[in-house]
């Protein structure tokens, strides 16, 4: 089953006060499987706002279908069973977190009694604080507040803007274990971060939105493995000259780089190392950071 669907989605901005149009989504396609963690990666500007709001029926596209949970994102009945965290998150400064989760246990017509919005506040750490008023909070409080809020009526799938905005490394953390525990029950986390970190930590897989399109998307781990430079690690006494003659250099902590297109071409180089009398202890791909698969996917995009 697919959680979201999105084909040839468009989505123009009728042009105000004597501006142009603008085409914030142009034939973005994009599958999300139930169950996964995707990350939703970009530039400011690229439509990735746009997007989120089309797949929560806040904004109709002009061309294109999106469907959310296998139905349309209009129904209200398919809107109950997702949980949304914005990332400019606004919380009524004098209700409290039971008071706000109450509230939005209602709109979903969920349940909503005292002991099951407590145990949502205890799985974000915030338990303690289920009785003060949330103008008192801090903005990591807050966005812990949000999150739970969006685990109201246990949704089948997140939809996270940001989701450790404003948190300190150790709650970040205990944001990644709940996500994980979420996964592991089967439900969808599809993120929406500039923090390339947290996502390449939570996300499985990943798309890159360039100018209103999905110009890149796989698994995490093949997005960032698409490099022919390998890292190898000798034992001591390997001798310089012979592998500098084979093609490797010198690298950080001891370790040395090659540049390999094929498995052909790093064995050959690894043949004549050991031919030289160097004995290999460690080979590894040398895996590139999602920025650089952003910029990558910018400029040629």
């Amino acid at each position: 089953m697919l959680a979201v669907e999105a084909e040839a989605l468009a989505k123009r901005y009728a042009g105000l006060m004597g501006r142009s149009a603008h085409d914030a989504l142009r034939g973005l396609d994009l599958r999300v499987a139930a169950g996964t963690a995707f990350g939703l990666i970009g530039p400011n500007g690229a439509g990735k706002t746009t997007f989120v709001k089309s797949l929560l029926g806040v904004v109709r596209p002009t061309g294109g279908t999106v469907r959310l949970l296998g139905g349309d994102p209009q129904d209200p009945r398919v809107r109950a069973r997702v949980g949304y965290l914005p990332e400019r998150l606004r919380l009524p400064a004098a209700w409290t977190p039971l008071e706000l989760l109450g509230s939005v246990a209602r709109l979903k017509r969920a349940a909503g009694d005292r002991a099951r919005l407590l145990g949502l506040l205890e799985e974000v750490g915030i338990a303690r604080e289920a009785s003060r008023r949330v103008g008192t909070f801090s903005k990591g409080m807050r966005q812990r507040v949000g999150l739970a809020a969006s685990l109201v009526g246990e949704p089948e799938l997140l939809v996270l803007d940001e989701p450790t905005d404003g948190l300190d490394p150790i709650a970040r953390a205990d944001v990644r274990g709940l996500l994980g525990r979420l996964l592991a029950r089967g439900v969808t986390v599809f993120l929406n971060s500039h923090l390339l970190s947290e996502t390449e930590r939570i996300c499985g897989r990943v798309g890159v939105l360039v100018a209103g399109r999905i110009v890149r998307e796989g698994p995490l781990a093949e997005l960032l493995a698409a490099s022919p430079r390998w890292r190898v690690r000798f034992a001591d006494g390997a001798p310089g000259p012979a592998l500098a003659a084979a093609g490797f250099r010198a690298a950080e902590g001891g370790a040395f780089g090659l540049e390999a297109d094929d498995p052909a071409a790093l064995n050959a180089a690894l043949d004549a190392a050991r031919a030289a009398g160097a004995l290999v202890v460690e080979v590894g791909r040398e895996q590139r950071e999602l920025e650089q698969v952003l910029a990558d996917a910018m400029e040629s995009g």
